[in-house]
């Protein structure tokens, strides 16, 4: 049996086992964090309700946190939380603290129900972590999707550039840019760009060392701040920029070099038809693979940029989360971070075959 009739087309049964896949890796994360939150000293209900909260109050919270039942309960009962299908005490105070889609009596005592997942109360507002989450979600999807653009481009150009200009001075100056932004670590990028011109330049560029995507004032509200999305969309863009610049010109000079580019050139086709409509897109399948594992990765590791900047999405929130100890809006950014990265690798991995007809994903 040859190796294509061993390889069959996308399937059923592929994709289920790649769902039951990116379902254990977040049963994992969920796990491991529950743990990591749950064996800290500190105490979450004085935490919610601060140092001098009297017994009485704190008891009540205990007991509404689950805090006075073992860890392997309160496992499953956080669990029974997060999952869209749970089961319930038939409680009207319970059933209310959910956001229940649909519900049905399977017992005297408790309730089926399908619901929004549900990740607790921040312990410092009050609020329900699925709203906190909601607002600083969009400003991170905008920085990584501004960031992976600007990588995206930048990349590509400078990537054909190189290899049309192999052993030329441009070659030498991409493959240079390239080995510096991936040696380069975010934080001190971004630390460096905001320095040089959200201050030194700060009267040539205009742009600010911190801000978000949108700006407040008492008497005109919210106005969209367009240009605080600069630089660290630019920091945040330069490591994948600089992979997608060497695999596009490694790819373009392999492509450059098969016999049906001479066989073009040999019709009388120009050099640049030959470049962009036979080449080119012969060279970026590898490149699309990496352009969407990395916008999986700067939308679930944007956390050191958007503080730097001070820009409002899930990696600030996280980390001032952190610095007040209010774990369950840590917990569930950190859930919803690896719930996009899984779901990106997925589509990734079956969009490929459409991206490379050559590459078929067995049954």
């Amino acid at each position: 049996m040859s190796e294509q009739q061993k390889l069959r087309p996308l399937s059923i049964g592929y994709i289920f086992r790649k769902f039951l896949y990116g379902l254990s890796v977040l049963w994992g994360v969920v796990t491991l964090v529950f743990l990591l939150f749950n064996v800290l000293p500190d105490d979450p209900a004085k935490l919610t309700l601060g140092q001098r909260s009297d017994l009485a109050s704190l008891e009540n919270v205990r007991k509404e946190l689950h805090l006075d039942k073992p860890v392997w309960n309160r496992y499953l009962l956080y669990l029974n939380d997060l999952s869209p299908i749970s089961i319930l005490k038939n409680e009207p105070e319970v059933i209310q603290k959910y956001q229940t889609i649909f519900s049905s009596t399977i017992h005297q005592e408790y309730t089926l129900v399908v619901k929004k997942p549900y990740l607790g109360r921040s312990y410092q507002t009050k609020r329900l972590v699925t709203e906190v989450l909601g607002d600083a979600l969009p400003g991170t999807l905008i920085l990584a999707f501004a960031a992976i653009l600007i990588a995206t481009v930048l990349g590509i150009s400078f990537g054909v550039l190189a290899a049309l200009k192999k052993d030329s001075f441009w070659d030498t100056s991409s493959i240079l840019i390239s080995v510096a932004g991936i040696s380069a670590p975010s934080f001190f990028a971004g630390l460096l760009l905001a320095y040089i011109f959200g201050f030194l330049l700060k009267q040539y560029t205009g742009l600010d060392m911190v801000g978000s995507l949108w700006r407040y004032d008492a008497f005109g509200g919210r106005h969209l701040d367009l240009k605080n999305l600069i630089l660290p969309a630019i920091t945040l863009g330069i490591r994948p920029m600089a992979i997608i610049t060497q695999l596009t010109r490694s790819a373009l000079l392999d492509v450059l070099s098969q016999d049906y580019i001479r066989t073009a050139y040999a019709k009388g086709l120009s050099k640049a038809k030959v470049i962009w409509r036979h080449a080119l897109p012969n060279a970026l399948n590898p490149v699309v693979t990496a352009i969407s594992g990395w916008l999986a990765e700067l939308l679930a590791g944007s956390f050191f940029v958007e503080f730097i900047f001070s820009w409002k999405g899930l990696g600030k929130l996280t980390v001032d989360s952190l610095d007040k100890l209010d774990f369950p809006v840590v917990m569930g950014a950190i859930l919803i971070s690896a719930t996009i990265f899984v779901l990106i690798n997925f589509i990734t991995d079956l969009l490929y075959t459409k991206l490379d007809p050559r590459v078929k994903l067995s049954k």
